[in-house]
């Protein structure tokens, strides 16, 4: 009797143009020992941080500052990628002869770009939020990865009350990072993945670990729905933390405990890099945090645990230019300092021999835009 035959339907297998490419960038940014320096502020952003040491928000003097931070001596021993914005992309020196962005290509730094286009509500919601931006994504990549970006940053925000977040606007995040995320493969760029679950609020230590695994696995389901390369990819959370308004005590080990488990139960071991945000952290307090997770002895973490940091890198750094280019040397030395002490911290070696007054100040902004 001749055996049966099933017809099984064949399902489509992707391929991917640039998936040996995204491998690589994606690996080499999540090198043990580097992180991220998020220097993606946009205009009004960066306005709020000089209004601090009362300097002017212009172009002369937003290209003054990012220069000085472009070329601070090794900076490529600790930040393996810099997230900009797009006026920074196409900026020159003040002498108008080089492109600030060659400083970080001459020290083997991988050239990120934001390329949200900031949030606004979910009609429906308790003013839950949406990120905007896929409409002309494609077309935008392509420019990008022309003038030689291979990462792309995307941010989405989840916040946690009584009423939020809802099962919208968890789905909603999940897909918009998604679409995200494959349109920026298909274009060379790898895409960090950033579901933010705000510090805002008086939830717990344990209600921000609950939500941010929910958020997490749907991020994840979706992220496989539209067939995205994981290893070609970064994350860039939270860590789990209370609410501000919470009054809830927790030390380090603590936040690290609830983090790593969550990433565990969360995060396939495809992706290389987790390359956390601070999200309001004092810099002191993010470098801590991140130390106590690497040197966490909590079962198997197969991604580098690391930082994409912009306020936890440059707040004294800020206080240290003030505006004058007689100040570059000390405020490229506080630069550094924080950008080495997180650099140890991604390998659990940090010991605290970077705290400062202006390091340990809060960082928190209620209801934070980029």
């Amino acid at each position: 009797m001749a055996a049966s035959k099933t017809n099984y339907p064949v399902p489509f297998i992707p391929t991917h143009k640039y998936a040996a490419e995204l491998i690589a960038t994606a690996r080499k940014i999540a090198t043990p020992g580097k992180g991220i320096l998020a220097a993606d502020e946009s205009t009004g952003t960066i306005g709020k941080r000089f209004k601090s040491i009362n300097i002017e928000n212009n172009r002369e003097n937003r290209r003054h500052y990012r220069e000085m931070l472009f070329r601070t001596p090794d900076l490529g021993k600790y930040i393996s990628g810099v997230i900009l914005f797009e006026e920074t992309l196409y900026e020159t020196t003040m002498d108008g002869k080089r492109r600030l962005v060659d400083f970080l290509k001459e020290q083997g730094v991988v050239l990120g770009i934001k390329v949200d286009q900031g949030l606004k509500p979910i009609p429906g919601t308790d003013k839950e939020n949406y990120t905007v931006g896929i409409t002309g994504l494609e077309e935008r990549c392509q420019k990008y990865y022309k003038e030689g970006c291979r990462f792309a940053k995307w941010r989405a925000v989840i916040e946690i009350s009584p009423s939020k977040p809802s099962p919208l606007a968890i789905k909603e995040t999940a897909e918009g990072l998604a679409r995200y995320a494959a349109i920026c493969q298909a274009n060379g760029l790898v895409p960090v993945v950033e579901p933010e679950v705000l510090m805002d609020g008086a939830h717990s230590l344990e209600i921000c670990q609950y939500w941010t695994e929910k958020v997490l696995a749907a991020v994840y389901k979706a992220l496989n729905d539209h067939n995205v390369l994981l290893e070609g990819t970064l994350l860039k959370p939270n860590m789990v933390l209370p609410g501000t308004e919470s009054g809830q005590k927790v030390t380090p080990a603590q936040i690290a405990a609830a983090t790593v488990r969550t990433l565990q139960r969360c995060v396939p071991a495809a992706v290389p890099g987790i390359t956390f945000l601070s999200g309001g952290q004092s810099e002191e307090e993010a470098t801590v945090n991140l130390n106590a997770m690497n040197a966490l002895d909590l079962g198997p973490r197969p991604w580098v645990l690391t930082f994409s940091y912009g306020r936890a890198l440059q707040q004294s750094c800020l206080k240290a230019w003030q505006g004058k280019k007689e100040n570059w040397a000390k405020a490229q030395q506080e630069f550094l300092k924080r950008a080495r002490a997180n650099g140890l911290a991604s390998m659990g070696k940090y010991t605290g021999d970077a705290a400062s007054e202006t390091a340990k100040a809060s960082l928190y902004v209620k209801g934070y835009t980029y």
